[in-house]
């Protein structure tokens, strides 16, 4: 592992196209909280997304100990694409961890402004998967999401602990369409320096109601940062992709990104530049706010910002 990798995700970001119902309905559909707002803008934003004369205004929120940003940008991009599937290059979800799914379910049917993806409701996965109880659903702008509920013993330790605090716990992690397993597991852990904690191929009648697909199943890979306590990425391995390598730009509302902290960000921006990765900025860009960061596309176009 790089003495200088990835320490930790510090929050998902979702671009969305309105800011305020889609604060309303993270808050209230699963009790995250808003800790914090902001606005940018000029020449050092536009320098970072890659967006001409981009102005963003933004909601940081919080689940448990885990952060979710909602960003709207000016100028707005293209809407989340049609017809969407797990299989599309550009799928990329975060799974919420729920202490008990039927109530999670009920809550969200009698909001009745998700879109469900799973096809029968919950799932309770098979054995050789974990007996995870799953559900699989977009928000009203069309981001990917999921619940998840684990049988005892099974994920992080956290998820096992009482939560006085409400039914939803936290993030678990964000999970990414790939074209090709061993090129994005070379990019995460050789030039990201994140580890291989779990793999396993998930196929039957569950998974294919779980995601809404008849397939040959899905190779899925759990990685995590050097932090065991941050949430973590899983890659999603569909042997026939539906399209090709996503070409998002940073205000379209499926360019959904990951911010990940690190502890040398001119080394790391080095080792990116050697591997060939697709940088978004110029490099390492300082924002009016003084924080440093990078944005770059890995091998499918999911877009990763790093800062120190």
């Amino acid at each position: 592992m790089p003495a200088d990798g990835v320490v930790r995700i510090r929050r998902v970001s979702l671009v969305v196209g309105n800011l305020a119902a889609a604060e309303a309905f993270y808050c209230e559909s699963f009790g995250f909280e808003r800790v914090a707002q902001g606005v940018d803008g000029g020449g050092a934003l536009a320098q970072l997304l890659g967006v001409e004369q981009v102005h963003t205004r933004s909601s940081v929120l919080r689940l448990g100990r885990d952060e979710l940003e909602l960003t709207a940008c000016d100028p707005r991009g293209r809407d989340y694409p049609p017809q969407s599937t797990a299989a599309d290059l550009w799928f990329q979800h975060i799974a919420i961890v729920v202490a008990d799914m039927d109530e999670a379910y009920g809550a969200l049917r009698r909001g009745r402004t998700m879109i469900p993806i799973s096809t029968d409701g919950p799932e309770r996965l098979p054995p050789n998967t974990g007996s995870v109880t799953a559900f699989k659903f977009r928000d009203p702008e069309g981001h990917p999401l999921e619940l998840s509920m684990f049988p005892p013993g099974v994920g992080a330790a956290r998820w096992q602990a009482p939560n006085a605090s409400g039914n939803c716990l936290g993030i678990d992690h964000s999970a990414l369409g790939v074209a090709d397993v061993a090129t994005s597991l070379a990019f995460y852990t050789e030039t990201l320096g994140m580890s291989v904690t779990g793999r396993s191929v998930n196929r039957g009648p569950e998974q294919d109601r779980l995601d809404g697909l008849a397939s040959d199943g899905v190779d899925i890979v759990a990685l995590q940062p050097a932090d065991p306590t941050s949430l973590h990425i899983e890659l999603l391995g569909y042997p026939h992709p539906r399209h090709g390598r996503t070409r998002l730009r940073p205000n379209d509302i499926a360019a959904t990104r990951l911010d990940f902290q690190v502890e040398d960000l001119p080394s790391l921006v080095e080792r990116l530049r050697a591997a060939g990765a697709e940088f978004i900025s110029p490099g390492a860009v300082t924002l009016a706010s003084g924080t440093v960061a990078a944005l770059v596309a890995d091998p499918d176009g999911h877009l990763l910002l790093f800062s120190e």
